[in-house]
């Protein structure tokens, strides 16, 4: 094989990515599609490190942020950097739900509530890993019972697949010995100008939310229990505008998440289906992204919190240098019954599909 076939676009080094965590290894794998462009995936976290697509004067550049060597993801200023979340994706209240009588208290990592999973959740285990053939990897995850406080043995599979359209698709399934709670998402910080030194503001972006409603939130970002209309408000995004335009708004919900960080309500003829949940669009490199989804709802978050830290090659991550749209059931759902349910039982099987369609404007 020529050193041509070796090389990757990302540029990242395999050796860079092994080590051994707890008696269990991390690697590299890297998703090539027929068109030659990648995804580069570590088994730590999950965590997505690059995405390697073309702009609209053919120029591939890394689309998502990430780290260039495993001690770096393993100590990133952003813990969950571009990786999987579980067992529970977004915030619930005080880390407190009852669930069959019993009360359960989880470990608090965002102000008063518990974020993510809490702070040794998915994002920070070593998932088993089997590549299926040159576009698709399959990260496997036994959560045993009481992990950071929750119920239940949770068993779960996440398959990664980068088509020859530039789609990855995220196929979620996972199952329980016993009643449990789970919220699973991927939190990729996507920056579609491409990563750089300093990576590029995203308030040019332009956004599309296929959304009528919202779930607004309290100061310490727990959902205040209603559900909002985003007509009239800096969340509607239903027609097309930047990022930037309402980001900075005197509006109370805009203050609450420090620019966005609100789960939107998305749009849907049936539970369960796959849908168009959203698409942006980065002016300058012409790159598109389209995200679909069976999840009700998508956590959009502008990276409000980031102060210019170190990623890979060099690259820089300001505030507001990317943004995430987190495909996922409604946060603090345990405590709000009327959201759709978070409860899997012995006997089902969760699934979730959810893809992330890179392209560039006609």
């Amino acid at each position: 094989m020529s050193t041509k076939e070796t090389e990757n676009l990302c540029g990242l080094k395999r050796e860079n990515f092994q080590t051994n965590i707890n008696g269990k290894n991390t690697d590299l794998y890297i998703l090539k599609n027929r068109k030659g462009f990648e995804v580069a995936i570590t088994n730590y976290g999950g965590a997505v490190v690059a995405i390697m697509v073309p702009d609209k004067n053919g120029k591939v550049a890394n689309v998502i942020q990430g780290h260039d060597n495993i001690q770096e993801v393993i100590n990133s200023p952003e813990p969950f950097l571009s990786t999987l979340i579980g067992r529970y994706g977004n915030r619930i209240d005080k880390g407190q739900f009852t669930l069959n009588g019993k009360e359960y208290q989880l470990a608090i990592n965002n102000g008063p509530n518990t974020l993510h999973g809490g702070p040794t959740g998915y994002h920070a285990r070593v998932w088993d890993a089997r590549k299926m053939g040159p576009r698709s990897l399959a990260l496997h995850y036994v959560s045993p019972y009481g992990e950071e406080g929750f119920s239940g043995e949770l068993r779960i599979t996440v398959e990664y697949t980068f088509t020859d359209e530039n789609e990855l698709v995220l196929e979620y399934l996972a199952c329980t010995n016993k009643k449990t709670v789970m919220n699973l998402t991927h939190h990729g910080f996507f920056s579609l100008a491409g990563i750089a030194n300093p990576t590029p503001t995203i308030d040019n972006l332009i956004c599309e939310i296929n959304a009528d409603f919202y779930i607004p939130i309290d100061e310490t970002s727990i959902p205040t229990g209603e559900i909002r209309l985003v007509k009239n408000t800096p969340f509607d995004f239903r027609k097309p505008k930047t990022v930037g335009q309402d980001i900075d708004s005197s509006d109370e919900q805009i203050k609450n998440g420090a620019g966005y960080d609100h789960c939107f309500v998305l749009n849907k003829k049936e539970e369960g289906e796959l849908s168009y949940a959203a698409r942006i669009e980065e002016p300058n490199s012409g790159r598109t992204m389209e995200v679909y989804t069976t999840e009700p709802g998508v956590q959009v978050y502008t990276d409000n919190w980031a102060d210019g830290y170190k990623g890979q090659n060099g690259a820089t991550f300001p505030r507001r240098s990317a943004i995430c749209f987190e495909c996922q059931h409604f946060p603090d759902s345990p405590n709000k019954t009327y959201f759709p349910s978070v409860i899997l039982n012995p006997g089902e099987q969760y699934k979730q599909k959810t893809i992330y369609k890179f392209g560039v404007k006609k």
